[in-house]
């Protein structure tokens, strides 16, 4: 034990003694540590102007989760009348906001926004959104020449492919997209987001451009497409069926129509006869009078059912943060390119001081001295 403790002094005492000479080394190339720390300085001030420029938009919308029977109050009893179950009107949602994301990054969803027009913000310039990913954003210099010999490549295949164009007026086509909407599309999927808060289900949509009012108008844009495609989905049942009780209800007032002028006329032309078969017929078009007015009501009935269905899986979507224009870019921070760039610059030329300390000809150099 009694050995033990000045062994820890002696090792505590040279690491002491390395900490001393370590900073002493800094100290002594500390010129050669402000010339590192320069360079670092123009090479971040280099990378941070040559980034361009990119702005974030940001929209919160909350969505209506319908799920459970739908609250058609007074039609419950309209609905007892005619026979239909409420209880089969259950509305669960099926596509719930966590597949939201989904949507937006699917190839059907991105090629809608193709022949969106977009104004830059100076009002000088207008493109398709098509146009604008594919030929207006830039990119930094060394991207454009690490990708200079695939370009060559591509070039030179391209001249050997045949690709077959799509024909003159007829638009996009999602499942056979070409090489530039493909390009286009994967472009589009880097810059447009979705997420979902799992706690409230707040669905966020961020639109990343180069160009502060191509941002905002590109997420507007984009919520609204959501919000057609979400609506869509759910009321497309409730249309059909609408439109199915629809074409029920004419065929029955028209029946109803024929089955009424068919008793009034045969009324008119046997006014006070009194022959049993007369009245024979007579009950029998009453009888398919009343008949065919029952079944016109219930139609009726079934048809206010199916517009309050229509109106009741209608979602309603509130707004929480609209889309407006950026006024900073969220990227590139050009302070912290600096800084890091002067850090790093720093650490470098450390690094160097004290591997050419190591070196054997340094060593012998100083124990020669």
């Amino acid at each position: 034990m009694q050995t033990d403790t000045p062994r820890r002094t002696a090792e505590a005492a040279d690491a002491g003694l390395d900490l001393l000479e370590m900073l002493q080394k800094l100290w002594e190339g500390r010129r050669l540590i402000v010339r590192g720390c320069l360079v670092g300085a123009l090479a971040g001030l280099v990378i941070a102007f040559s980034i361009p420029r990119e702005y974030t938009t940001t929209v919160k919308l909350a969505p209506e989760i319908q799920a459970g029977r739908p609250n058609l109050g007074g039609l419950s009893s309209l609905a007892s009348m005619a026979g239909i179950q409420t209880g089969s009107l259950n509305t669960a949602d099926a596509v719930s906001p966590e597949l939201y994301p989904d949507i937006v990054q699917s190839v059907p969803f991105l090629t809608a926004l193709f022949d969106v027009r977009l104004t830059s913000a100076d009002g000088e310039k207008s493109w398709t959104v098509e146009e604008y990913v594919s030929e207006e954003l830039r990119v930094p210099w060394w991207d454009r020449l690490l990708g200079l010999p695939f370009r060559l490549l591509g070039g030179i295949r391209h001249l050997f492919a045949t690709e077959e164009p799509h024909p003159a007026g007829s638009g996009t086509d999602p499942f056979r997209l070409t090489r530039a909407e493909d390009e286009a599309v994967r472009t589009l999927r880097e810059r447009i987001a979705a997420g979902v808060d799992r706690k409230t289900l707040v669905v966020s949509l961020r639109v990343t451009m180069q160009d502060p009012l191509v941002s905002a108008t590109l997420t507007d844009t984009v919520m609204r497409n959501l919000q057609e495609f979400i609506t869509q989905y759910r009321t497309d049942k409730a249309r059909n069926d609408l439109a199915f009780t629809q074409r029920l209800h004419d065929e029955a007032r028209d029946n109803y129509y024929e089955a009424q002028q068919r008793y009034a006329r045969y009324m008119d032309q046997n006014q006070g006869i009194v022959r049993r078969s007369c009245l024979t017929e007579q009950e029998r078009l009453q009888n398919e009078m009343n008949l065919a007015f029952n079944l016109y009501n219930q139609t009726a009935q079934q048809l206010q059912l199916a517009r309050a269905k229509v109106q009741e899986s209608t979602p309603v979507y509130a707004v929480v943060q609209p889309a407006t224009v950026p006024l900073r870019p969220s990227k590139p921070s050009k302070i912290i390119l600096l800084a890091g760039c002067i850090f790093l610059g720093g650490v470098v030329s450390s690094g160097w001081i004290f591997v050419r300390e190591k070196r054997p000809g340094r060593r012998h150099d100083r124990s020669n001295t």
